[in-house]
């Protein structure tokens, strides 16, 4: 789509270019962007041209550019980028997952950034489905300098809301190692076999024995339930049945919603259970 209202555009090269002036807004992939008419924007501020480095490895974990685009993601995790997945993180597998929980074609894969599928904050986002899973956080720069750090689960709000303040640029998300160690399965289900997700749900278990699952797209933000050990399947069902903030669009009833998330927990605990017990 042709975005008529933009008259300028800028490459931000420091943070100081990351400052907007009225009718700005920052650009990285694009995709929602130039999807449907902007009317109240005037400029473009480009963030892939400040040089962040799409991943970094280390020893408490993986740090996620901003600017890191869903296909680079999906090739480290596969064991197709530079540097190379450590051993010890199963959970990696779950990456590919989480992208094809996103409805979109490797087109867009290859343009749409981590960063900007967490910042639109969509229900359905599924990049907000990996980095909750693996309790990412988020390195916020405020316009006035320095940083803070927040949890993805928190960072979104609602449906397209988060907690990003005017001015305020997302530089990183963080996993740390002690997710990526975990064994985690991500479950996705919607009415259409290509359709946006209705439901994705992710259950894992530490190396402490500790438990956690995660319901994104049936629910407006985030939810995270955590236990002690594997739950019984009905302690399980309870905490997600009330969740809050089932809702209902075209694309699914609140209630199916809330029907099929706790559907697709059992199924998780259960196989997370058979796993445990092969191991």
């Amino acid at each position: 789509m042709d975005v008529t209202s933009v008259t300028s555009y800028r490459r931000a090269r420091s943070r100081r270019d990351l400052r907007l002036a009225p009718g700005e807004t920052l650009l990285a992939g694009g995709t929602w962007l130039m999807s449907e008419p902007q009317p109240h924007t005037t400029g473009f501020v480009d963030l892939t041209t400040m040089g962040w480095p799409a991943l970094e490895v280390a020893a408490d974990g993986l740090r996620i550019g901003a600017t890191c685009t869903i296909a680079h993601l999906v090739a480290w995790a596969e064991g197709r980028g530079e540097v190379s997945v450590p051993h010890a993180w199963a959970a990696s597998s779950v990456i590919p997952d989480a992208a094809n929980a996103l409805l979109a074609s490797f087109k867009i894969w290859n343009t749409a950034t981590v960063g900007g599928n967490v910042c639109r904050s969509f229900a359905a986002g599924a990049m907000i489905s990996l980095a909750v899973a693996l309790d990412g956080t988020a390195e916020v720069w405020p316009p006035g300098g320095g940083s803070r750090t927040i949890a993805v689960a928190d960072l979104v709000t609602g449906n397209g809301e988060n907690a990003l303040a005017p001015g305020e640029v997302l530089r990183a998300i963080d996993l740390p190692a002690r997710a990526l160690r975990s064994r985690v399965l991500l479950r996705k289900i919607a009415l259409a076999e290509h359709g946006r997700s209705g439901a994705v749900v992710t259950g894992r278990i530490d190396d402490d024995g500790g438990c956690v699952f995660t319901v994104t797209a049936a629910t407006v933000r985030p939810a995270v339930f955590r236990f002690a050990e594997v739950p019984d399947a009905a302690a399980l069902a309870a905490a997600v049945h009330d969740a809050p903030g089932y809702y209902s669009d075209p694309l699914g009833s609140a209630d199916w919603r809330r029907g099929v998330s706790a559907v697709l927990a059992r199924r998780i605990r259960d196989e997370l259970v058979r796993q445990e017990r092969a191991a």
